[in-house]
């Protein structure tokens, strides 16, 4: 197979008018390209992509969740002829003749390359027989299109055909995942513990009304007559009772009595069928990049001892008389760092919110027309999932469980998960109509976690940090995410316990142990998209500090910001040509207006 990163050196050199060309990229569009090449090469990517946009179902980060009144196939046939498809759209990018494109379609091309060899790797390792994670999983990946937008009677219409289908659609994930039993390639069963009752929320809803497929025939546009908001609301009852139902049960008793009692006991992925392999293409699926293991390792030692250096600094700083055991303990038990109420911490995570809102037009000179709504975790996955989550027009704060979730750590993990982080760039390469599509609505881990972790560290830059304590709540994030360079090669290649990768962390991060216990389940379940994130934060440090060395009082961080931003989601190597691209500019960014 290819590699994405082939041709770098080409790709530097295009890069170093790639901003130039970007306000040109519309009229070639509409043009067809300046060149065949670039025609050859839009006339595959807008083939597959339309295509793709069909094999993949909804879900509560999918911009239309509603498009479309059935559910996808995704049983083995299908599967197999979307190995065929990718396979052969590959074969068809070997015949580009790279050097030829123009430079915004070379930097297309590394981007969609990279896409299309990620896209085969799973389906050769069939990671589609394992489709659930640690806190997500295909049925409640479903229900979170519930809470999406409904704007017309299509979208109702759409979604209740797409509720008819449920039970087609859970039975194939159902022999998809059984042929994974059969083959030793499932979850580890610790992890899987307790799972069973994320479909009780569906199974056991005290009425129909209180289903979570019905949320959105609670409240129904006005421009629908009150009539036919009737008649949709009484097809949704019936559908969900006679269809979404039993799907669920039928699922519950998959889970109780097939795959939990069946699956894998060891949690290392080397263990896996040709578990290696997987692991290693897993590593390049999330870094974008080939890294050995054992590099990884040595590299999150290596800054686990930086920051631990960081965080005594600061415990100094506020007298603490004690070791860093001790002082993490401290922060963990002291009802002073606690919320009392779900609501306060939602207040809280609003306000830290808008103060970041305040110093936006300091450091970005292009901002998102788009907004986010600040909402608590679901209860039914509140207790399996992550501190927050967020995404276009969404940062989910997990209220479950108050003692674990630390006040001194919020700021982090709010301009991590809204703005600056997921739903600022998010919606930023949305917005971007000057990238196609597929880089517009994909997403790359190594640079969209890379960036959120990066905006964490940037809040002490900005001001958002406001006592010691949310400065060491932000090191310990870091560190967090650092560790997980250690964790995550432990379990996988290593031989690590989870007791093991829970003590690392409890050693070293100020994380309550609840959530220490659902991020290593987390890592435990899905192997190597812990990596990305320092990683990637790390890419996008080495660049700035590299910017700043060469041009000196010519560097703009509104400009840099923006550059890096208006790229989209995309390998690490695409961005180190790009700011490559943004020096050799002179520093100025893609909209030189907004400076």
């Amino acid at each position: 197979m290819s590699t994405a990163l082939e041709g770098l050196g080409m790709l530097k050199y295009v890069l170093a008018v790639f901003f130039l060309v970007l306000s040109m990229a519309p009229y070639q569009a509409a043009f067809g390209g300046n060149n065949g090449e670039d025609g050859k090469f839009e006339a595959i990517y807008t083939t597959e992509w339309a295509w793709r946009q069909e094999q993949f179902p909804p879900s509560e980060d999918t911009p239309d969740a509603t498009a479309s009144p059935r559910l996808p196939e995704v049983g083995e046939a299908v599967q197999q002829k979307r190995l065929a498809t990718w396979q052969h759209v590959l074969k068809q990018l070997d015949g580009i003749d790279a050097a030829r494109l123009s430079p915004q379609r070379a930097v297309d091309f590394q981007v969609y390359r990279f896409q299309i060899e990620t896209l085969i790797a799973g389906q050769q390792f069939k990671t589609y027989q394992r489709p659930l994670s640690a806190d997500t999983a295909f049925w409640s990946d479903l229900a979170g299109a519930a809470r999406g937008t409904f704007r017309a009677e299509r979208d109702y219409r759409n979604y209740l055909g797409q509720l008819d289908d449920v039970p087609r659609y859970f039975q194939e994930n159902i022999d998809n995942m059984r042929a994974g039993l059969k083959r030793g390639f499932t979850l580890p069963k610790i992890t899987l513990q307790g799972r069973d009752a994320t479909v009780l929320s569906i199974t056991d809803a005290p009425s129909p009304e209180t289903n979570p497929y019905y949320a959105p025939f609670k409240a129904m546009p006005a421009t629908i007559p009150a009539a036919r908001q009737s008649e949709l609301r009484a097809a949704a009852l019936k559908v969900i009772a006679q269809k979404v139902v039993p799907a669920h049960r039928a699922l519950l008793k998959f889970l109780r009595e097939e795959y939990i009692p069946g699956a894998e006991l060891s949690i290392a992925a080397y263990d896996l069928p040709d578990g290696k392999a997987f692991y290693r293409a897993q590593t390049r699926e999330y870094t974008t990049l080939d890294l050995d293991p054992a590099d990884i390792h040595r590299t999150g030692l290596d800054e686990v001892a930086k920051l631990r250096a960081e965080m005594t600094a600061i415990m100094k700083e506020v007298g603490f008389k004690g070791n860093l055991a001790a002082f993490l303990n401290f922060l963990r038990t002291d009802p002073q760092f606690y919320a009392k109420t779900p609501q306060a911490l939602l207040d809280r995570a609003a306000w830290i919110a808008k103060t970041f809102d305040g110093k936006a037009g300091d450091y970005f000179g292009h901002l998102p027309r788009q907004r986010f709504a600040i909402r608590p975790v679901p209860d039914d996955i509140a207790p399996f999932y992550t501190g927050g989550r967020g995404g276009p027009g969404i940062y989910l704060v997990n209220t479950y469980n108050l003692p674990s979730r630390p006040l001194y750590s919020l700021p982090a993990l709010t301009l991590h998960e809204s703005a600056p982080g997921h739903a600022f760039q998010m919606p930023l390469a949305a917005e971007n109509n000057n990238l196609p599509p597929f880089r517009r609505d994909s997403y790359i881990s190594a640079y969209g976690e890379g960036w959120a972790l990066y905006c964490e560290r940037l809040g002490e830059e900005m001001g958002v940090y406001q006592t010691p304590y949310e400065r060491f709540g932000m090191l310990s994030y870091q560190m967090w995410r650092a560790a997980r360079l250690v964790v995550d090669t432990g379990i996988h290649t290593q031989g690590w316990t989870r007791e093991q990768a829970r003590q690392f962390l409890h050693d070293n991060t100020a994380l309550a142990d609840h959530e220490i216990a659902t991020e290593v389940d987390r890592y435990i379940a899905w192997p190597a998209q812990a990596l990305s994130y320092y990683l990637g934060e790390m890419n996008i440090w080495k660049n700035r500090r590299r910017a700043e060395a060469v041009l000196g009082e010519k560097f703009n961080i509104r400009a840099f910001h923006d550059s890096i931003l208006t790229l989209g989601s995309v390998p690490l190597p695409v961005l180190d040509a790009a700011t490559d691209a943004f020096i050799a500019g002179g520093g100025v960014g893609p909209y030189p207006d907004e400076e």
